[in-house]
């Protein structure tokens, strides 16, 4: 029976996903209908580029190094976190990652949900007035 099987992915062989975003390399260790788990590494002093993970629903550790999300209308918004700490993203939530360390950021990711896992778009939108 496979499914009673643990498994385990072996750092060489994680690979990286369909989609990456500029500033941050993703190596994926699992991928399922509803689930997608990796190891997420950011340039030090440099943000990543704009992005969403659709219909996910996003649980990030931080092992190592500095992290600002950045989110909301005109981007206004924004968390910090470093190691130890653990950040959700919500579903549909527009957000770049700023390292504003010297150290490489080193995140595990876990995703629930549907869909492409993660989209690159051009920024947040505008406040509306």
């Amino acid at each position: 029976m496979a499914e009673n099987r643990i498994t385990v992915v072996k750092a060489k062989e994680r690979r990286p996903p369909a989609s990456q975003t500029p500033g941050m390399i993703r190596e994926e260790a699992f991928a399922g209908d509803d689930v997608w788990a990796g190891y997420v590494r950011t340039e030090p002093n440099k943000p990543s580029g704009w992005h969403t993970h659709g219909d996910h629903d996003s649980y990030i550790y931080v092992v190592d190094g500095r992290l600002r999300f950045q989110y909301g209308a005109d981007a206004k918004d924004a968390v910090e976190a470093g190691p130890g700490d653990f950040v959700r993203v919500p579903p549909h939530t527009v957000h770049r990652e700023d390292n504003p360390s010297s150290v490489e950021g080193k995140l595990v990711v876990i995703r629930f949900g549907k869909g492409p896992p993660s989209v690159n778009v051009e920024g947040p939108a505008a406040k509306r007035k």
